[in-house]
This record gives C-alpha cells, structure tokens and sequence, in this order.
C-alpha cells in the first residue's frame, strides 16, 4: 500500500501557484513527477501525492525543482484569479477518476504529437543533409569535368601542334631528297657532256680535258651509305665480370674480434653443404630430397622425439655417408647413442663433432657445450668420472651461467671425493 503524503504548503499569486512538497528522504527524479492542466501526481514508492487542481494551468511552462529534501513546484494560472483551495472540493470519486483518466489520456497525446513531430523534424535534417550532400558531390563532380576538359583541350592543343611538326619536318625532308637527288644528277650530266665532247674531238680533249671533282653534300652519299653498311662493330670479346660483394660487419671490437676464426667456421659449414656423395648404391631408390643430408637429418630428428632411437641412428648414419662434414650429425646421433646405452660410440660421435666445431666462435657455443655434456654424460656413465669432470666444467666454462651443468659438476665432484675416500 502506497503511502499518501500530505504535509505540503503551498501560497499563490494572481498567475501562479507555489507549492512545496518534503520528500522523506526519498530520492525522486523527473520520472517520478506527472502533471497536467488540472492533475498533479507525484510517485516516489513507497509514497504516493495525488491533487487534482482547483483550476487549470499551463503545464507547458510550469516547472518543478528537485532540492534540499523537497521538490518546489511553479504552476502558472491560465485565467488570473485567486483560488480558494490547492485542490478542488467536493469533488466525488467519479469525476476524480474521470480527471485523471482524461489527464493520462491528454498527456499520451501529447507524447505521441512529440514524437510525431521529432520523426518529421529528423525526416527533414536528413533530406536536407541528402540535399546538402548531393549539393556538394555534384559540385565536386562538376569540378572534376571541368579538370577533365581542360586536359582534354591541353591534350588536343599539343597533339595538333605535334602533328604541324610532323608536316613541317616531312615537307623539310622531301625538299631536301629533291635538292641531294639534283645534286646527285648534275655530275652525271656533266660527265656525260665530257665523254660526248671526248668522242667529237679526241686528238684535244686527250691532253687538256680534265674530270671535275665534285666534293658536294650529294655527290658521294651513295657509296658513303655503302661504306656505312659495310663497317659493322666487331663482336664482343669475352671477358669475365668482377662482382663485388659487401663485406661482413663483426661489431665486436677490435681487441676482442674473432673474425678470422668466425669467417673460418663459416667456410667449412659451407663446404659441408656442399659436398653430397652421391655415388652410394643404396641412393639409387631415393628421391631427390631423400639424397639431402639437411632431410635426412630432419627426419632423424623427428623419429628421436618419436623415441625410435634406431631408425635416427640409421637416418643420421646415411646422412654422415653423405657429407661427413656436419658436426649436427654427430652430436645427434651421440643423443640417440646415450639412450641406446652405446656408450663407446656416443664418446666417440661426441669427440667428432667437437673436432668438427672449430674454430670456437660464438655461433657454434650450443653445439659444444652440448657435446661435452653428452661426452661427459658416457663417461660418467662407464664409471670415468675424471673424464666426465673434464667435459662439464669444460662446457661450464663456455657457458658459466647454466645452473644445470653446474648442479651436474658439483655431483661428479662428490663422486669423485666419494671414491678417493673409499680407496
């Protein structure tokens, strides 16, 4: 049940109605107020205020203010007078319904004309955003013909100027064939008048006659044009082409460089990949890619995580006949070796790939301490444990920060003062 409130004062003018409503401690929001001409409401659950006025107002410029505990209402008259009451007295049940019904009623109207009329007005931003836009784009493709046009006349312009070139040049070239052609005809006039004159009077024209020679630009382009056919470039001698590549940049310093060994160690890994025997019999059922020691190298490598231990031996076995210049090879098959318990040939595929790494740079580190610690792991394992010291704190020493291989050495340590004591 809702709970009525009925402490409010409230005093007027001639125009208007002030009144003042204590909310409780309730919290209320616009939402919570509803007033129309002759109706007022205020629902702020649990509490309920509800006055049907005692004349009409505009509730259009009426107004409300939410503050201090109370909300302080402005109700504007629509006819100046002064009222007898807030409310309207007397009035039965019925006709409260009938004012409240029609209060609702008036109300959903007026939001539905303000809705009504919020869809046109939006209807009318968008068409005349369309229109502007439209506006603008016309505008821009009208920019954009014009652009277009004045290229189209720049184009047309040129083209006809070139055209009048192209004219002016073959007009040039025709008078100028015609000129060297009458050039050319003049001396053969002329020689032809000499032998004539020759043949009326040979006994004169023997000693005094003379040949004009004629230098001119035509007189001699017919064999000037033979010889410019016959004196053809000689051929291309064959020569080889030097090609210089851009030498490798070591940023290590100058007291500490390596690159001596570094360019060591990267010419043997380079002629180990090139260097493929592939004369074995066993090859000739292979494919191409089965001859590669990079893939049969893979291939181990992948049945050793697999844990078939005797086909990687095998792969990296055919691989080492191959190109027996990969320490890989053997530090792989060294692995394989340890958990096969082939103890002798894990030392001895270990010591081949130390001797394979070299010179010691810092490319080939992982390698070699890999097989110190592979080395020293089987002669631990025969029970040599002198030598396995040797190889751990000889891979400690590559690599002084790895705990483990320090953990490893400080056992075989144990071990070896373990056995000292007992002999």
């Amino acid at each position: 049940m809702p709970v009525w409130l009925r402490e409010h004062s409230w005093r007027q003018t001639l125009t208007a109605v002030y009144l003042s409503l204590p909310l409780r401690g309730a919290r209320a929001t616009p939402a919570n107020i509803f007033c129309s001409e002759q109706y007022l409401k205020v629902s702020i659950p649990p509490f309920l205020f509800e006055a049907v006025l005692y004349a009409p107002i505009d509730d259009a410029n009426s107004t409300a203010k939410i503050g201090n505990g109370n909300i302080f209402f402005t109700l504007y008259k629509k006819e100046p007078a002064l009222w007898d009451s807030l409310t309207l007295a007397n009035a039965d049940k019925e006709k409260l319904q009938c004012l409240r019904e029609n209060a609702v009623l008036k109300a959903q109207e007026k939001a539905k004309e303000e809705t009504e009329a919020k869809k046109i007005t939006k209807q009318e931003h968008k068409k005349y955003a369309l229109e502007a836009t439209m506006k603008v784009e016309e505008a821009e493709r009208k920019r954009i013909e014009d652009l277009k046009e004045k290229e189209r006349q720049k184009v047309t312009k040129e083209l006809e100027l070139w055209k009048n070139q192209q004219k002016d040049g073959d007009k040039y070239k025709s008078i100028q064939a015609k000129e060297e052609l009458h050039q050319e005809t003049e001396p053969l006039k002329e020689r032809k008048n000499e032998k004539m004159n020759k043949t009326r009077i040979p006994n004169e024209g023997s000693s005094k006659t003379r040949l004009k020679s004629t230098r001119g630009h035509g007189s001699c382009s017919i064999f000037s044009q033979n010889l410019k056919e016959e004196q053809l470039p000689a051929p291309r001698v064959a020569a080889t082409i030097k090609v210089n590549f851009t030498p490798r940049v070591f940023p290590t310093a100058l007291r500490e460089s390596r690159v001596a060994e570094e360019e060591e160690w990267l010419h043997k890994q380079a002629e180990a990949r090139r260097i493929i025997n592939s004369d074995l019999s066993e090859l000739e059922d292979l494919k191409e890619e089965e001859k590669n020691p990079d893939w049969l190298k893979d291939k181990g490598n992948k049945m050793f995580a697999m844990g078939d231990y005797l086909g990687a031996v095998n792969a990296y076995n055919l691989a080492v006949r191959l190109n027996n210049k990969l320490p890989l090879l053997y530090l792989n098959r060294a692995a394989c070796h340890l958990k096969l318990r082939n103890l002798h040939k894990a030392i001895e595929d270990s010591s081949k790939a130390l001797e394979l790494l070299t010179p010691p740079v810092p490319d080939n580190e992982n390698a070699r301490v890999k097989a110190h610690v592979r080395r020293g792991t089987a002669f631990c394992q025969l029970e040599l444990y002198t030598e396995g010291l040797q190889d751990y704190e000889a891979a400690l020493k590559i690599d002084p920060k790895n705990k483990i291989i320090e953990k490893d050495a400080e056992k075989i340590r144990h071990l070896i003062q373990g056995t000292m004591q007992s002999s």
